[in-house]
């Protein structure tokens, strides 16, 4: 138990909501493995996103097209949360299936502990958000969509655990009539926030959707994912109106940049010494997992 009284996810889960209900973004990145959550934290971001993109590739070496299944996901996501104290959100995609699927996705995740789930409007297979305008994509039906986010919300244990509804329709070419009339009734389906998503570099897009938005009022905090406009920082999407902005993937890319330097060093002069310049010592590696206090606390009970 933690000192508070609550449980580790408990009080995940709170920190969470409370950011989101607060006047400063909540700044959340990315993390395709534990050690990634774990450097996060050590530089104090707000929480850890479970990428899907991150983990089918980095982890899998599989696309991001619903090609890594339901246990693969969970179970990086559990290892991901288990090496840090941050709230962490999953990224589920569409949920895996049909409802029953998505049920039981939902389900697992709350039972596993994890703060947050995401959920997006993609149909099974997905095509991920970040490919090119020439991909053919498809949407659920707002209705069906909006269901199965009411269908999580009543069957919930606690009030706690954030579902986010990912709005596909900017992405998907449908204009910003579509986006919101989708936003709006997964809020109403009890959302607790929206991601709205666009590929628009200037947010023109997003601005239009945002004026719709602010008319309306529904109450409903909106994330950004600046992937795809990544001109602008967490405070200027704040001053927007967004309450969460997620770096979603760019310790993935680094990591393999930095990867393919090492390698490219090691083939070329072929002496682990040309990798050198590229690389952290390996007592930090040790440092980061606490491998002398973990090597004390043993030699103590000896």
């Amino acid at each position: 138990m933690a000192s508070d009284g609550l449980s580790r996810a408990a009080r995940k889960r709170s920190v969470l909501r409370a950011g989101i209900a607060a006047a400063r973004p909540v700044v959340v990145v990315g993390a395709h493995d534990a050690l990634t959550a774990r450097l996060i934290e050590q530089r104090a971001f707000d929480g850890v996103w479970v990428s899907g993109l991150g983990v089918s590739t980095a982890q899998l070496g599989v696309p991001d097209l619903n090609l890594m299944t339901f246990s693969e996901a969970l179970e990086a996501a559990v290892r991901i949360d288990r090496a840090t104290e941050l709230p962490v959100i999953a990224d589920c995609d569409n949920g895996y299936g049909g409802l029953l699927n998505v049920l039981r996705t939902a389900r697992e995740y709350e039972l596993a502990g994890i703060a947050g789930i995401c959920l997006e409007d993609n149909v099974f297979p997905k095509r991920n958000s970040l490919l090119g305008s020439d991909v053919d994509r498809e949407l659920l039906p707002k209705a069906e969509h909006a269901r199965r986010i009411a269908a999580i919300k009543g069957r919930q244990d606690g009030p706690d655990f954030v579902v986010i509804a990912r709005v596909e329709a900017l992405i998907a070419g449908l204009g910003v009539d579509e986006a919101i009339d989708r936003a709006l009734a997964y809020a109403a389906a009890g959302a607790d926030a929206i991601v709205i998503h666009s590929r628009d570099k200037t947010l023109a897009e997003i601005d239009a959707f945002l004026e719709r938005w602010r008319s309306v009022d529904p109450g409903v905090p909106l994330v950004a994912i600046p992937t795809l406009f990544p001109a602008f920082s967490a405070e200027e999407l704040a001053a927007r109106g967004f309450s969460m902005v997620i770096f979603a993937n760019q310790p993935l890319r680094g990591a393999v940049r930095a990867m393919e330097q090492v390698l490219d060093a090691l083939r070329d002069e072929r002496r682990a010494a040309a990798a050198d310049p590229f690389v952290d010592p390996v007592d930090h590696v040790f440092d980061l997992v606490a491998t002398r206090d973990a090597i004390a606390l043993d030699d103590a009970g000896s």
